[in-house]
């Protein structure tokens, strides 16, 4: 039989060795939960789980901030980015995280000390970061958050129901790409736009990546009808989540936006094609047939034309180039020439130029874009004109 956990108290701002006493909902309140733990109701939160309960992937936890490093604030439940004060007692989720240019992390195996490893809420201890990132903030969790019977809270516990990739659905267009930052929630965003111009009722999903709202916001900015991520599939992270689980979340979100009225989906895949889960979904059976078409968001020619070559190996429906590197006339043509894909900017994203073909089972599906030959002639580039893809910002 296995042998239950103790389980005390919710205690005031000590460590978790000291006496408990029973919170109240004064604290609770001042309590700063974060973006990743959005679905939990702060009302089920009523004991924690002290040493030595191991954490898992999902778990909430109550950390005190010890030392700010390079995330001083964290993103809340509304999107607010809300400053850190050492001290200060947040709420967030224990999850993996996979980041090149900011940091890698893993969920240990104590209660021990760990970081703040990204602004919407993952607690990890991170073991390798890029050059330009600070050292992590540095928190020392409190306890493992647990319910008034003392099971621990899990963000699966508050996911959204489990479901099959519907048979009849909308067209769904999905956006990868070469690596982080190379422009795919802006073309995501871009065409969640331009398919609301033509009529469509647009849904809109991140299916892979760390917990954070700005790419989810950015959907729902866009005129995304309902806009979900992996969190909303119980996920604070996706990064060394068994594919059968991430096949999961790609169909339970589609099923989900075809409930809510979609008549097209919007699919975002984070990081780059190297990225292990990126690539084990992408070559996974479930994904050849929930996905239509594929746009592929680089920041140069190279890029675009070994990721059109990766996903043309395979048999999977790419049907144009965006992302970073439609910044650049030059850049455009000679993706354009390496690819032969259609070489299609922001602008002409948002105002409607790529239209889906009709869905066929049989074979993949079709796509329409205006010419961008035709496009460029009408309106030439200015020569200072602003970036059409603004840098990301650290998250």
């Amino acid at each position: 039989m296995e042998r239950q956990a103790q389980v005390v108290s919710l205690t005031p701002k000590t460590s978790p060795s000291d006496a408990a006493q029973s919170i109240d909902d004064r604290r609770l309140a001042a309590v700063k939960a974060a973006y990743s733990v959005r679905r939990v109701p702060l009302r089920v939160i009523r004991s924690l789980l002290p040493a030595p309960a191991t954490p898992r992937p999902g778990d909430l936890v109550l950390a005190r901030v010890d030392r700010i490093g390079q995330h001083q604030r964290i993103e809340l439940a509304s999107g607010r980015r809300a400053h850190l004060h050492i001290g200060d007692e947040i709420l967030v989720s224990y999850a993996n995280r996979y980041a090149p240019d900011q940091f890698e992390a893993l969920v240990p195996d104590d209660l021990g000390q760990c970081d703040l490893v990204a602004a919407g809420g993952v607690a990890a201890r991170c073991i390798s970061r890029h050059s330009r990132m600070k050292r992590p903030t540095r928190i020392t969790p409190l306890g493992l958050v647990a319910d008034r019977s003392g099971k621990r809270v899990n963000l699966a516990d508050w996911a959204l129901p489990q479901a099959e990739l519907p048979a009849e659905r909308p067209h769904v267009v999905a956006v990868v790409g070469t690596a982080m930052n190379a422009g795919k929630t802006t073309t995501a965003a871009s065409l969640i736009h331009g398919l609301s111009v033509q009529g469509h009722r647009v849904g809109a999903a991140k299916i892979t990546g760390t917990g954070a709202g700005g790419d989810r916001w950015s959907m729902v900015d866009a005129g995304a009808i309902e806009a979900v991520d992996f969190t909303d599939a119980g996920y604070a992270s996706t990064f060394k989540v068994p594919q059968r689980e991430i096949e999961w979340i790609l169909g339970t979100l589609v099923a989900h936006l075809a409930e809510q009225g979609a008549t097209a989906i919007v699919l975002e895949v984070a990081d780059g094609l190297l990225q292990q889960e990126t690539a084990e979904l992408l070559e996974s059976e479930l994904f050849r047939r929930a996905v239509d078409s594929i746009f592929f968001a680089a920041g140069d020619a190279l890029g675009a034309g070994s990721g059109v070559a990766w996903l043309k190996a395979r048999d999977l429906p790419v049907v144009a180039v965006s992302g970073l590197l439609t910044a650049s006339e030059l850049a455009c043509r000679e993706a354009e020439a390496v690819t032969g894909m259609p070489i299609i900017d922001k602008p002409s994203l948002s105002a409607g130029a790529w239209r889906p073909g009709p869905r066929n089972p049989a074979q993949p599906a079709t796509a329409v874009a205006e010419p961008r030959g035709a496009r460029r002639a009408a309106t030439p580039p200015e020569p200072c004109a602003e970036p059409l893809y603004a840098e990301a910002g650290a998250r």
